[in-house]
């Protein structure tokens, strides 16, 4: 196989691989912030409006 192909399947492949971690990870460190920001707004409601 000639080496030059190799090394641009090898790239591509790469750049999936790449892609589809950091698509989860993202997607992983997003839920987590809405749920960060979910916790702050209900205890900003609960201390402003309950207590």
């Amino acid at each position: 196989m000639n080496p030059d192909l190799t090394f641009y399947i090898a790239c591509i492949l790469i750049a999936i691989v790449g892609f589809l971690v950091f698509k989860k990870v993202t997607s992983c460190l997003f839920k987590a912030a809405l749920t960060i920001v979910a916790v702050v707004i209900l205890a900003a409601i609960y201390f402003m409006y309950i207590k």
